[in-house]
């Protein structure tokens, strides 16, 4: 796990092609922008420069300095992308980064303590937030949208679930 002063801005998901590139998945609020920040650094401590971004499908083709062979890129598969904090723009007075919720408790409309953030996810559909529930060995994703969110600060989530989201197997209304 990444020191919270370092932001996940992307991860390397395959290699594309002979010559070192690879498909990159962006995390970045408007995608293409993974590009601007200049040095990335894998959890490793690696740097990584972004020279050559291309659309793709889904995702992007990039061109890293330094990787110019299939195996090269093959071997950085699943390698994730931070910034420096110092980086990123300060949000405005009624944004937060998610990274910043992560270890923040989550509660329900009713003030009743559900649990904590342990991380965020998107498998295509949306964010959604990976909450550890007091009590349960599983965590729970919730969407991160304004259906389920009331509020969000460094400080406190507040939730509005339905009254049987919480019950396994029960998921029908996301």
């Amino acid at each position: 796990m990444a020191p919270r002063d370092l932001i996940s801005v992307g991860v390397i998901i395959g290699a594309h092609g002979i010559r070192g590139e690879v498909k990159l998945k962006s995390f970045t609020a408007d995608p293409k922008t993974v590009a601007n920040y200049g040095a990335l650094q894998s959890p490793t401590g690696e740097i990584f420069e972004i020279t050559k971004l291309k659309p793709a499908t889904t995702d992007f083709i990039a061109t890293l300095k330094n990787v110019t062979d299939r195996n090269r890129s093959e071997a950085l598969k699943g390698t994730e992308l931070f910034i420096s904090r110092a980086q990123l723009p300060k949000p405005s007075d009624d944004e937060i980064y998610m990274h910043d919720l992560i270890g923040t408790s989550v509660y329900g409309a009713n003030d009743t303590l559900l649990g904590m953030i342990v991380g965020f996810e998107n498998f295509g559909a949306g964010d959604l937030m990976d909450v550890k529930v007091e009590g349960r060995v599983e965590t729970v994703l919730i969407p991160y949208t304004k259906k389920f969110i009331v509020s969000a600060t460094a400080a406190k989530v507040i939730v509005d679930l339905p009254e049987d989201y919480l019950e396994e197997g029960k998921r029908d209304d996301v």
